[in-house]
């Protein structure tokens, strides 16, 4: 799975003299601007340097798993956030610094002042936990591998020409274009897997196979490995004790537990139940109906259970309905306005969530790279180069949601809605919403959990009064996630997460090529100049400023034309632990909890609550 934060340099440990005095070598970067962390630095400042290690740590997982390989699109459940504690990239990323990485796999990174290429020297020390090396070959290997067998990975890495070997540790990445300065920070997220394991062959005597799904416990060289598992239900990983990278900069006090275990439950209110079991540590909780009154049991009451929100800063996000473009009937966009006008939030925020949701209004809600009002200055500036792709109302009328807070609100935006559609063709006759040649406007809308039902069926109510027939269809997993990949949906709930430094992310999200690819994230069909437009200018950004205001432009475009139906948001992580851990005084700015990455097991509060089962 992509990581949606930006990475962008490398380096930890002081470099050898020679290559401190070669200025070409970077010790880190950010996207835009200088890094906070000189060379040499001891350790990143959120964390606790002498954090205790050991103890266990348990999660719960909603669904199951049958592979561990990663290369394979599409596997069932693959389990990956214990993968990512096995596999390094070649650089990591600062939680206190937006869109700025440091070395992990490599020491250093070079590239020019027009950003065509990008070379990373891998460490000497980085090892696999068969204590072979980290080699060039691997980087290759994992490139070519990714990018053959993984839709999403081979558009991710459509504008690299070429990976070749450049010296001994040295690994070279050439681009087919100029100017895109995110492209060597792209490659620095490159998740590295080692080529003479795949090559070799298994406990069974059978050559490895990287185009297939496997439960052989992967080799790595990240600081856990897989100690145990059983089948689709459950994975434990043991801390590597004699692992390479330990005494990093950007490993100090870090990865602090002795294992880290995942439980795997198929049903939302089994897993919440198995917390108040004592059988998972931590959970965020992203119910708000959970959260109000799902909690409410002994040992909270005791204090062994802790509720804690913590601020989201490093990221923004896009929740919608998404309907699909590539059918006719949405293909106009008073169609998708009137599906707008017809959500009824307010109620559903009253009813089923407590009230505490916030209609979400940009596609970068909660960052600074979100439009608002009228556009001025650079951003205005940007809009006006594009004039003649982008809808004139652009430059005149703020983007604003429809609210439905009273039942004369209500009324007034479904005649609204009425109106819209009878514009775009659709007349109500016989109570339902019929075209020139007869059809019947309908609409399903898909999901994937019994949860979804909650809010769909609301919706259904308020389409059909205004004569859309409307189907809620739930799925399982594997139906759905088969019906997005090839697009064969009418309405569904997307999410999208946004970075500090938005940049090439964004072709996938909205760009004219993904929407025509299978398996892309462009869910909604957008294929529009104007947006392909302003996507290059968020792309090709200068500095700060420009990326800013490019940003707030596509936004703006995005929003004009009513592509999804904006759904909610909570711009915090709501959390339940046992309290059974400790944290460091600061926590790191961008990173919300920071659980469990910079906690560790405090074993007088252990005691006081229960050691784990």
């Amino acid at each position: 799975m992509i990581r949606t934060v930006l990475l962008s340099l490398l380096a930890c440990l002081p470099l050898s003299s020679v290559a401190a005095q070669d200025a070409s070598w970077r010790h880190g970067a950010a996207l835009l601007g200088e890094p906070k962390y000189p060379p040499g630095f001891r350790h990143f400042d959120y964390v606790n340097p002498d954090a205790p290690k050991g103890g266990l740590v348990r999660f719960g997982a909603q669904g199951t798993f049958d592979s561990f390989n990663i290369v394979v699109a599409g596997v069932k459940g693959s389990p990956e956030q214990g993968l990512g504690l096995i596999y390094e990239t070649l650089v990591t990323p600062s939680l206190d610094e937006p869109s700025a990485s440091y070395g992990l796999l490599a020491e250093a990174f070079s590239y020019p002042e027009d950003f065509s290429s990008v070379t990373f020297r891998l460490r000497p020390e980085a090892r696999w936990h068969d204590g072979r090396p980290v080699t060039v070959e691997d980087v290759i290997f994992s490139f070519e591998v990714l990018k053959a067998n993984s839709p999403t990975y081979a558009f991710y890495y459509k504008n690299v020409e070429k990976a070749e070997k450049a010296g001994e540790r040295e690994v070279k990445f050439t681009f087919d274009q100029k100017g895109n300065r995110e492209l060597p920070q792209i490659m620095g997220q490159l998740l590295v897997l080692p080529r003479h394991w795949w090559e070799g062959t298994g406990p069974d005597g059978r050559r490895r196979d990287v185009t297939q799904t496997s439960l052989e416990p992967p080799l790595g060289s990240g600081p856990y490995r897989l100690k145990s598992f059983d089948p689709g239900r459950s994975a434990t990983y043991e801390r590597v004790k004699d692992y390479w990278g330990a005494a990093l900069n950007v490993n100090v006090g870090k990865y602090n537990f002795d294992e880290v275990r995942y439980e795997y439950y198929r049903d939302a209110t089994v897993l919440l139940e198995a917390f108040k079991g004592d059988r998972i540590d931590f959970r965020s909780e992203n119910s708000a109906r959970n959260w109000a009154t799902g909690y409410d049991f002994p040992a909270r009451q005791q204090g062994k259970v802790i509720l804690e929100e913590f601020p989201i800063r490093a990221s923004g996000v896009m929740q919608a309905f998404v309907p699909n473009l590539r059918r006719d009937k949405f293909k106009d966009p008073k169609v998708r306005r009137a599906l707008n006008l017809a959500f009824p939030f307010e109620e559903i925020n009253k009813t089923i969530f407590s009230g505490q949701y916030e209609r979400i209004s940009s596609y970068f809600f909660g960052l600074e790279l979100a439009s608002s009002g009228l556009p001025e200055g650079k951003e205005r500036e940007i809009l006006e180069s594009v004039k003649d792709k982008i809808p004139p109302e652009v430059m005149t009328t703020p983007y604003r949601n429809p609210v439905s807070d009273t039942p004369e609100a209500v009324r007034a935006n479904l005649r609204e809605a009425d109106r819209l559609l009878r514009e775009a063709g659709w007349e109500l006759k016989d109570r339902r919403r019929v075209n020139a040649r007869g059809e019947t406007l309908t609409v399903e809308l898909l999901g994937s959990t019994p949860n979804d039902e909650r809010i769909y069926l609301p919706y259904k109510a308020s389409l059909d009064r205004l004569g859309i027939v409307t189907t809620v269809r739930i799925v399982d997993d594997v139906q759905y996630v088969n019906r997005i990949r090839s697009f064969d949906f009418d309405v569904i709930s997307g999410i999208w997460g946004k970075s500090l430094s938005p940049g090439n992310e964004q072709r996938e999200f909205w760009g004219s090529q993904a929407a025509k690819r299978e398996g892309s994230r462009n869910l909604a069909g957008i294929a529009d100049p104007g947006v392909d437009a302003l996507i290059d200018r968020v792309i090709f950004a200068k500095d700060r400023e420009e990326l800013v205001a490019a940003t707030r432009a596509l936004d703006r475009v995005l929003l004009a034309h009513d592509y999804v139906i904006p759904q909610w948001t909570y711009r915090k992580q709501r959390t339940a632990r046992w309290d059974r851990f400790g944290r460091p005084e600061t926590l790191p700015l961008y990173g919300a909890s920071g659980f469990p990455t910079v906690w560790w097991y405090d074993a007088a509060r252990a005691a006081r609550t229960g050691a784990a089962r």
